[in-house]
């Protein structure tokens, strides 16, 4: 994985602490309470039969995948403000895109990753890696910059930077 400003992914103080905490309790607690159950059902018997057995393993490969996710998270994490000037996008930053540059047709999203909002449910915006689409095109853009980028579909589409906030 390259070390560009792209795969930093920035977070605040707060959400990197409950990762950390989501990842510990999943090492410590979760991996340990599913092995059990695997044993558990393991004694059993026939497992080509067992349910529990089969529900136990597929709840250990969703853990073991989210363990390693967190674990990737946090390696790329950056804690603190997103760099830049205030009023260039970046990852990290809410931005506000008017489509066309119809004002009545605008966007709000988060430039970077879901988990960055992991702290506050209330918070409801779309998330846009900076490798998307939208977000390779708008990234180093300044409010008031008219940015054009293609979509999945193929249609060019052109969008005016409105707004752009640290979270």
């Amino acid at each position: 994985m390259s070390d560009t400003s792209a795969d930093v992914v920035w977070l605040t103080q707060e959400a990197y602490d409950n990762l950390v905490a989501e990842l510990d309790e999943l090492k410590t607690v979760g991996r340990p309470e599913v092995s059990a159950r695997i044993a558990a059902a393991r004694e059993e018997g026939d497992l080509s039969e067992n349910g529990g057995y089969h529900a136990a393993r597929e709840e250990q490969g969703q853990m073991e995948g989210r363990i390693r996710q967190l674990e990737d998270l946090l390696r790329r994490a950056q804690v603190g403000e997103a760099e830049g000037a205030h009023d260039e996008v970046g990852p990290g930053k809410l931005v506000t895109v008017a489509y066309d540059g119809d004002e009545d047709d605008t966007d709000t999203f988060l430039l970077g990753s879901r988990e960055v909002l992991a702290t506050d449910d209330s918070v409801e915006h779309s998330v846009y890696s900076p490798q998307s689409p939208l977000g390779s095109a708008v990234l180093g853009a300044k409010v008031g910059e008219e940015v054009r980028y293609t979509a999945p579909n193929g249609k060019e589409l052109m969008v005016v930077i409105i707004k752009v906030e640290n979270l």
